[in-house]
C-alpha cells in the first residue's frame, strides 16, 4: 500500500504532476493537427487527380498549366507558401484577407500536398503497361472510359503506399502552422513551455507525435501488404 502511495505521489506531484496537467491541452491541440492532416490530404487528393490527368494530357495548354502548378508548389518551401497566403496575399488582394488561421493553413497545405500527390498519381498511371490502353481503345472504349475502368483501378494499388507515406510527412509538417499562431500540437507546446518556463513539455509532445506516427505507419503497412497480394 505504501508503495502504491509513493507511485501516486510521484505521478501527481513535481514534474510528473505538471506533465499530467498539460496533457488535456496537448490532446486538444493534437486534434487540430490530426484534422488538418486528414483534410488537406483528402482535398489534396481530389485536386491531384485532375492535375495528374492534366499532366499526361495530350492538350499542350492543359499539360503546361498543370506542370507549372506542380513545379511551383514543389519548387518553393511550404513555409513560404504559408507566409504568402497569410501575410502577403491580403496586402495584394484585400478580398483574400482570411481571418481564420485554420482555413489559411488548410488551403496552403492542400495546395502544396496536391502537387506532390499529383506526381505520385501520374507515376502510378504511367507505370501501367501502355498496351492495356491500346487494347481498351481496340474494344471501343474512349480514353476517358479506359482510364476510369481499366487504368486507374490498377494504378491505385501502386499509388496507395506513397500516398500513405505522404500523409505521415504532412502529419509532421503541420508543425509549421505554429508560425502563424494556429494552436496545433507544436504551438500549444511552445505556449506551455513559455508560460510554465519549462522545456519538459517538449517530451510528452514528442511522444504524442511519435505514437501517432507509429499508429499510422502500422496501419499503412498492413494496407500495403494487403494490396501487394493482388499484384
Amino acid at each position: 500500500m505504501e508503495f502504491l502511495n509513493t507511485i501516486w505521489e510521484w505521478l501527481t506531484t513535481g514534474t510528473m504532476g505538471k506533465i499530467w496537467g498539460w496533457m488535456p491541452s496537448l490532446f486538444k491541440a493534437t486534434g487540430v493537427t490530426l484534422s488538418l492532416s486528414f483534410l488537406c490530404v483528402i482535398f489534396g487528393l481530389v485536386i491531384a487527380v485532375f492535375l495528374a490527368l492534366g499532366k499526361i494530357s495530350k492538350n499542350k495548354i492543359l499539360r503546361g498549366v498543370c506542370g507549372a502548378y506542380i513545379f511551383f508548389f514543389r519548387g518553393t518551401p511550404l513555409l513560404m507558401q504559408l507566409f504568402f497566403l497569410y501575410y502577403t496575399l491580403p496586402l495584394l488582394i484585400p478580398a483574400f484577407n482570411i481571418k481564420s488561421r485554420y482555413l489559411v493553413a488548410l488551403i496552403a497545405f492542400t495546395l502544396n500536398v496536391a502537387a506532390y500527390l499529383a506526381e505520385i498519381i501520374r507515376a502510378a498511371i504511367q507505370s501501367i503497361d501502355k498496351g492495356q490502353l491500346e487494347a481498351s481503345k481496340a474494344l471501343g472504349l474512349t480514353y476517358r472510359q479506359a482510364m476510369r475502368i481499366i487504368i486507374i483501378p490498377q494504378a491505385y494499388r501502386r499509388m496507395i503506399p506513397p500516398i500513405c507515406n505522404e500523409f505521415v510527412m504532412v502529419l509532421k509538417d503541420t508543425s509549421l502552422v505554429s508560425i502563424i499562431s494556429l494552436v496545433d500540437l507544436t504551438c500549444q507546446t511552445k505556449m506551455i513551455a513559455s508560460n510554465a518556463a519549462s522545456a519538459v513539455v517538449y517530451i510528452p509532445a514528442m511522444i504524442i507525435y511519435l505514437v501517432i506516427t507509429a499508429i499510422f505507419t502500422v496501419i499503412f503497412n498492413k494496407i500495403e501488404k494487403k494490396l501487394s497480394m493482388y499484384e
